[in-house]
């Protein structure tokens, strides 16, 4: 069965670069390193390595603490962090610089495995969430390198999909050393399709254990007060095509009733910047870019669009209340854990298949709330905006969740330690 998948993913190779080059054209950053994803770079200084491989930013975050901690436990070890989109990889060099030894992820054929894992040689694989790769894992497999999925997560609808491959997803999880599951019902999937019950751990999520540093926060209160004092700052972070517009639009009712509030609008990719920019500009709002308005928002802005790469965090807490996006549009979601780490109100669209769980523990605490359109967003963010006091048990309620919550990364650490020996 893997034969089979690897030489249709050897045929769909060109069209996969096909749509790399088609992507570069918005942004060229696609367009570089390409040899890289082949397993073609120079090979580091020979030393004990654990890889940790991710997929793009949310998941680079995610590592970020993990990889700090192995770090300071592990400093033997050379930490190799991997992405497969250039927003992760720009993540990876921001968080870590030259910590870490970092290039893209080996496309999963045998040859790419291959010539990745001759230059690397880890003693570890850590894949982060659900990167399964069949050619990967057999690779790590075959030179005894166990292969740990950590923070695994595995959405009902992602798990049908594997269902359908039953013989190779079977045959990939008997070579999976140990997956460390976000929750039950996520560990549970990975058991009915194959994955050996003796080889989960039900952990929790490691996005729970994420802190807010002092240098940030004070950041954050700074640009925060650099417009002016506001009724309303809200953010509409990690939207999709589809959703811009909603957002734009509730806010165009907030202005309405609160003529100060801001908005400060994320696209989730940077490829969309200018064409956010463009949209804002059509519907008349006076809006400043972050690339160029620096620390200096004008107290007329009514949207100021994040166009910068990395400060997401910092933006959240500039912000009163967060709508995360992929959920108006049949995504799945994005993180909402960072916004709560903040002590804020989260608003979210219906679709939240890829955090189902934490937005049950956080809707269950009062914390978050779902939206269905552009009209359901503009009167929660009146409500929030004329009730300050429930935007302050919103945020507490959202930060006890975060509190209940920790120590993920602690029984991960564990986990992996004793592997390491």
């Amino acid at each position: 069965m893997r034969a089979l998948y690897t030489t249709l993913f050897c045929l769909l190779l060109p069209l996969i670069l096909l749509r790399l080059w088609w992507r570069g054209r918005r942004a060229p950053a696609y367009r570089r390193r390409w040899r890289e994803r082949f397993g073609l770079f120079p090979a580091p200084a020979p030393q004990p390595a654990i890889w940790v491989h991710a997929v793009s930013v949310g998941e680079t975050i995610a590592a970020a603490p993990l990889v700090r901690a192995l770090q300071v436990r592990y400093p033997e070890h050379r930490l190799v962090v991997t992405t497969t989109t250039p927003t992760g990889s720009e993540r990876v060099q921001a968080l870590f610089g030259d910590r870490v030894f970092h290039v893209y992820g080996p496309y999963d054929t045998p040859g790419c495995v291959t010539r990745f894992l001759d230059r690397i040689r880890p003693t570890l694989t850590v894949v982060m969430e659900t990167e399964l790769w069949p050619n990967l894992i057999h690779g790590c497999h075959r030179r005894n390198v166990p292969v740990v999925v950590a923070n695994a997560r595995l959405s009902e609808r992602s798990a049908r999909g594997y269902a359908r491959l039953g013989g190779l997803t079977r045959a990939m999880l008997n070579e999976v050393r140990l997956v460390l599951a976000q929750n039950a019902a996520d560990g549970e999937r990975f058991v009915a399709l194959g994955l050996p019950r003796e080889r989960l751990a039900v952990t929790g999520s490691i996005k729970f254990d994420l802190t807010l540093d002092d240098t940030l926060t004070q950041r954050a209160a700074a640009l925060r007060t650099a417009g002016g004092e506001r009724s309303l700052c809200w953010i509409a972070a990690s939207t999709h095509e589809g959703e811009d517009e909603p957002a734009l639009t509730a806010h165009r009712a907030l202005c309405q009733r609160y003529p100060d509030a801001l908005l400060i609008l994320v696209p989730r990719h940077p490829e969309r910047f200018d064409e956010v920019a463009r949209l804002i500009d059509a519907q008349g709002f006076r809006y400043q870019r972050r690339s160029q308005a620096g620390e200096q928002i004008d107290a007329g802005t009514q949207v100021l669009l994040g166009d910068t790469m990395g400060e997401l965090l910092l933006l959240y807490g500039c912000a009163d209340v967060a709508f995360v996006g992929g959920s108006l549009v049949e995504r799945g979601g994005h993180n909402t854990l960072e916004p709560a780490a903040w002590g804020i109100p989260v608003l979210t669209g219906p679709s939240d298949f890829n955090f189902s769980e934490i937005s049950r523990l956080l809707g269950e605490a009062g914390a978050q709330v779902k939206v269905a359109n552009a009209d359901a967003l503009a009167a929660e963010l009146v409500t929030l905006t004329a009730q300050p006091e429930l935007r302050i048990r919103r945020g507490a309620a959202a930060q006890s969740v975060m509190a209940a919550n920790r120590g993920a990364l602690t029984r991960h650490l564990a986990a992996l330690a004793e592997l390491i020996r």
